[in-house]
């Protein structure tokens, strides 16, 4: 089969394919510059700004670790970035300029949780 021989129909099916990865790649893509949170495989739980994304890898700037968390609504991960945390309950590490991890999860954040999340004190040893 040649390009020529394609039908209407067929060009038509393959430009929503096409179209449908790309729309794949323009939402990962659009979380680029924004806060999340990171869950990583070995490194714990971090937001701050998705600055890059490669397969798994992602560069976080403005990282800060946090340590230990409790959603200020609810009880998962998934409601931190939608609520914040309870900064009583909760031990944030200051930020870092950036850290390179290995994500399993990538949660974008409301402006309620970026609020909170930012808000949070510095954890300090005891």
């Amino acid at each position: 089969m040649s390009i020529d021989d394609l039908t209407i129909g067929e060009v038509k099916q393959l430009a929503s394919m096409f179209a449908a990865q790309n729309n794949v790649q323009t939402t990962l893509n659009g979380m680029i510059n924004k806060k999340v949170i990171i869950r990583t495989y070995s490194a714990g739980v971090w937001f701050g700004t998705l600055s890059e994304k490669a397969g798994n890898e992602v560069i976080l700037k403005n990282a800060r670790r946090m340590y230990r968390w409790w959603a200020k609504e609810s009880i998962s991960l998934s409601a931190v970035s939608i609520y914040g945390v309870k900064h009583e309950d909760s031990k944030i590490i200051e930020a870092v300029h950036s850290v390179w991890l290995e994500a399993i999860e990538i949660i974008p954040c409301t402006e309620v949780a970026i609020e909170s999340l930012e808000g949070a004190p510095n954890v300090q040893a005891s």
